[in-house]
């Protein structure tokens, strides 16, 4: 089975009969008003409209809706322009009017908003108001595409998504776009990712590695060498050590970092960025069972590291243990590993704010002001090596959790750094992925958190705006 790629529904093929979409801040809704018919401005006034952040007023006039007014607030957050799909008539079309800070932000905010996941339903919910999408906007399409697509795997079932589902619908896709590409399986994979087999032998649903290689027409030999590595556990138990039901609800979600390396992928290859290109995803389930991995296992990962299975809900690192061990040794100029990883980051960050660890420091200052450019928030936690003495095990290399309550992000961190090797640079993102209510341009339910950022920072990186090195 395989997961499409959706067409994005909310794109007018014509500007004919489009609603002007007038955006207005609160300073300046009085002089806006003013320009108005009397009539129409009273209407405004009468609603109670104060140009708040994501408000609409539809604006009235003889043969029924003209227009709309979106409040900005007074923030910088483009997303606003996301509460637009739905509140404006159905079957409408829209156009931005007068001058916009951004209009590709506002764009792409739009798009984002359009979004909404009613496949399983037996009746779909109303299509969104179409826009009339602003010239020099595309770059706002491709990155609306690829953000759909992580959403919806994210949110569908895992018993409609398991771990082969995930391999083959990004075999599908990065093969579609020209990859070379290697599924895993079987004893190839038990010898080649040991940790991966560990994390999947209790399942029913086997493990599958995904390793897809691409590289742009314009990019030589030594072109720079971008690799990403995502957890994809299509749903996570905690195994042995069983999560309590309330936790288990949102664990559909624990592939988002494999959803969010494929969205990046297709984001890289489509856009024709002239780097050579690595991806690596583990899909699997943790599950239990006779079979399953058990509390205090030691295993033989791919780095030669021996590692005693402290917890057999730190499942998420033992997959990437092994992919970032691959990926490093390959010696790429840029390694970025995504996963829902830890609760730990969300305790420090809550869920609107991804984590991210970096072992260079200027390569964590430009994921920073990606993260800024695009309205797409991370923050950066230390890589505090004063707490490796933590994974320290008795008769092996390592544990997977250390026996201590606290720093549990960063330890996860420095546990995946054992697999890293040394001078590569490297960063990884350690996310939620889900929103937990509906807002502009971020409705309720699965997230690509990070991938905004990660796409402003490997695009701009090696288009030569930013030197990689």
């Amino acid at each position: 089975m395989v997961i499409s790629v959706r067409d994005l529904d909310c794109l007018a093929t014509s500007p004919a009969g489009a609603l002007p979409i007038h955006a207005v801040r609160p300073e300046t809704l009085s002089t806006f008003l003013e320009t108005r018919p009397p009539a129409q401005a009273a209407y405004v006034r009468g609603t109670g409209f104060t140009a708040k952040s994501g408000a609409v007023a539809l604006l009235p006039g003889s043969a029924g809706v003209t227009g709309a007014l979106l409040g900005l607030g007074d923030g910088t957050d483009p997303m606003a322009f996301g509460a637009l799909p739905f509140a404006l008539p159905e079957g409408s079309s829209c156009a931005f009017a007068g001058q916009l800070d951004c209009p590709e932000g506002a764009s792409l905010a739009y798009l984002l908003g359009a979004y909404r996941f009613d496949q399983l339903r037996a009746t779909a919910g109303r299509p969104p108001a179409r826009l009339v999408l602003p010239k020099g906007c595309g770059k706002a399409v491709s990155i609306a595409t690829a953000t759909w697509l992580v959403r919806d795997l994210i949110n569908l079932p895992a018993n409609i998504l398991g771990p082969d589902t995930l391999a083959e619908t990004a075999r599908h896709l990065l093969a579609g776009l020209g990859a070379e590409i290697q599924m895993i399986d079987g004893a190839a994979l038990q010898a080649a990712y040991p940790l991966v087999a560990a994390v999947g032998q209790g399942s029913a649903r086997k493990p599958h590695v995904l390793v897809a290689r691409w590289q742009a027409r314009d990019a030589g030999p030594n072109a720079p060498l971008i690799s990403l590595c995502g957890k994809g556990v299509c749903f996570d138990t905690g195994g042995y050590d069983l999560k309590p039901a309330a936790s288990m609800l949102r664990m559909k979600k624990d592939m988002a970092g494999a959803a969010i390396a494929l969205g990046l992928a297709k984001l890289l290859i489509e856009n024709e960025i002239p780097i050579r290109l690595e991806v690596r995803l583990g899909c699997v389930e943790n599950s239990i069972s006779g079979d399953a991995m058990r509390p205090l296992d030691v295993i033989r990962s791919r780095r030669g590291l021996t590692v005693a299975i402290g917890n057999t809900d730190a499942e998420g690192r033992l997959v990437l243990a092994d992919l970032l061990a691959e990926a490093s040794d390959a010696n790429p100029d840029l390694l970025l590993d995504f996963a829902t990883l830890t609760g730990a980051a969300r305790v420090a960050l809550g869920p609107d704010i991804g984590a991210f660890f970096c072992n260079d420091d200027t390569l964590a200052m430009r994921i920073e002001t990606a993260a800024r450019i695009q309205h797409d928030p991370v923050w950066r936690l230390p890589l505090w090596n004063g707490y490796n003495s933590l994974l320290e095990s008795h008769g092996c290399d390592l544990n997977n959790v250390s026996e201590k309550p606290y720093a549990g992000a960063i330890v996860a961190a420095l546990f995946l750094q054992r697999f890293v090797r040394p001078g590569t640079r490297w960063a990884h993102f350690d996310l939620y992925a889900f929103n937990d209510s509906g807002r502009p341009g971020r409705p309720e339910g699965g997230e690509a958190q990070g991938l905004r950022a990660a796409w402003e920072l490997t695009s701009k990186i090696v288009n030569n705006s930013v030197a990689i090195k």
